[in-house]
């Protein structure tokens, strides 16, 4: 094995490790800690993809001593490493645009604590992302639901506080779950690494045993991680975890740790279960009318907001139904599509979060939309970021949403009549409805103050990390959007070789 290989395990172990060490460090030392780790681990993130585009197939990496099945290990490929690095990039990213917040929002003897639950959350999202072992993503499941908690927790304020009680009694309902569907595929298989456990599953559906207990575990593991990424109706949670919480912690909420959850769903889907199987017990079925119901339901609720973060936050949940859509078409261009929409709703939904903080900065600090009339004017760099997130939600082309539109409308040709003529339906009324509530934001944004409203424009202005930060977000939306092919073709060369 060559030394690049072991990048995968880098990537886990020096946010991990660094963890330890920022908890000890002075807030002002434990940020730039935080920004060079994170750097690292973006740099060696984009340095694996460039490798692996070159390699074929994927490999696996042996933890300690021990080989499989006893031992721990990591499985990289095509699609783990992508996905790490468009992770990476925007957990980079959203901490650089809300530094300023952070400094605002949270004491500065707690600022050090705060930087370690990100590295701790990046950890995570990294060990979901590589790992080859079912108990070991349940662990860092755990972690990742403690550090995400601590991040709406970290503004010490009574809305706050509810919104992170809230998040949690959801969050380990939906923990206990997979725990639960864990503990039972051990019971059946025998295994613990995904690999075996896909062995044992396909001698289990072939022979014709233990077909129901099979399908309670695939149906409570589904739900319990539905529950976590937030998917209609178990979506209760969101506007007061994303709506009150600091721009940096919203912005990795609601684009990195719901995605988190979906991409180990599907790792599961293709590497522990099999999607044949999956699609044999008919919870796919299931997947696609929650998703159908959420894309309008998330929408609707979206346009009764008069507050522009919770707005943002349900639109997240309709969002997160175009995600679950495609996978439950269940064919290879909907997975493609759900996971290409991963990425281009986690760049823009993060970069909308941290504009609308800006633009409320410029509006006194209020996100009602009467109070943010005329905020494009006022913080032209964050009015310009959203308009650009708005459009690429909506589906505009040369950005990151049409390019996701139109895969899952290919998607929807392959899926038999009956799913085709509810796919596009859905989506035409998701996006007349997304049309509604966006480009009504953006011509608030646009238009004059209320009478006798004075705001002063040094208030919307909050530094270079924030104006640079929604530039390279509104770059790489961009970028999605015109480059779309290279990427869903390494994301389906990766799903092809994800089993």
């Amino acid at each position: 094995m060559e030394l690049w290989q072991s990048i995968p395990f880098a990537c886990i172990l020096l946010p991990l490790g660094s963890a330890a060490m920022t908890s000890v460090l002075k807030g002002r030392w434990a940020r730039y800690w935080t920004f060079t780790v994170l750097t690292i681990v973006t740099a060696l993130s984009a340095i694996f993809v460039a490798l692996m585009a070159n390699f074929e197939g994927n490999y696996t990496y042996m933890m300690g001593h021990y080989p499989a099945p006893w031992g721990n290990e990591i499985r990289a490929g095509m699609l783990e490493a992508i996905t790490g690095l468009f992770f990476s990039v925007i957990m980079l990213l959203s901490l650089m645009g809300g530094l300023k917040k952070i400094d605002e929002h949270i004491l500065s003897d707690k600022q050090s604590l705060y930087y370690v639950m990100l590295l701790l959350l990046t950890a995570a999202l990294m060990a979901q992302t590589y790992t080859n072992d079912l108990f070991t993503a349940y662990v860092f499941l755990e972690i990742m639901t403690i550090a995400a908690c601590s991040l709406i927790t970290a503004r010490t304020k009574g809305r706050t506080l509810v919104a992170a009680t809230r998040y949690m009694i959801m969050n380990l309902l939906g923990s206990g779950l997979f725990l639960l569907g864990i503990t039972l595929l051990y019971d059946l298989t025998g295994h613990l690494l995904m690999s075996n456990i896909k062995e044992a599953v396909a001698a289990l559906a072939q022979s014709g045993q233990y077909q129901m207990p099979l399908t309670v575990v695939i149906a409570i593991m589904s739900i319990g991680l539905g529950i976590k990424s937030a998917l209609f109706p178990f979506h209760t949670w969101v506007p007061d975890a994303y709506g009150y919480s600091t721009p940096t912690s919203a912005a990795v909420l609601s684009s990195l740790v719901s995605k988190g959850y979906i991409f180990l769903l599907i790792k599961i889907f293709y590497r522990v279960i099999g999607l044949d199987v999956i699609a044999s017990t008919g919870i796919l079925d299931i997947l696609f009318g929650f998703a159908l119901v959420g894309m309008v339901m998330g929408s609707i609720s979206a346009i009764r907001q008069s507050d522009i973060r919770r707005m943002i936050a349900f639109s997240s949940v309709a969002q997160i139904g175009y995600i679950f859509m495609g996978m439950g078409l269940g064919n290879e261009q909907g997975m493609t599509a759900a996971v290409f929409h991963i990425f281009a709703h986690a760049v823009c939904k993060a970069m909308l979060f941290l504009a609308a903080g800006g633009l409320a900065d410029a509006s006194g600090n209020s996100k009602q939309f009467r109070d943010l009339r005329g905020s494009g004017f006022r913080s032209p760099i964050a009015g310009v970021a959203f308009t650009i997130g708005a459009l690429s939600m909506v589906g505009f082309p040369f950005l990151g949403g049409f390019t996701s539109k139109m895969n899952f409308a290919m998607a929807a040709m392959h899926g038999g009549d009956t799913r085709m003529m509810l796919v596009l339906l859905v989506l035409v009324i998701s996006t007349w409805l997304n049309t509604i509530y966006f480009l009504k934001t953006v011509i608030t944004l646009y238009r004059k103050p209320l009478p006798g409203a004075v705001y002063p424009v040094e208030k919307g202005r909050r530094g270079f990390c924030f104006n640079a930060s929604l530039v390279l977000f509104a770059a790489v939306n961009v970028a999605l959007g015109l480059f779309s092919q290279g990427i869903i073709e390494g994301i389906s060369r990766g799903l092809n070789t994800f089993g």
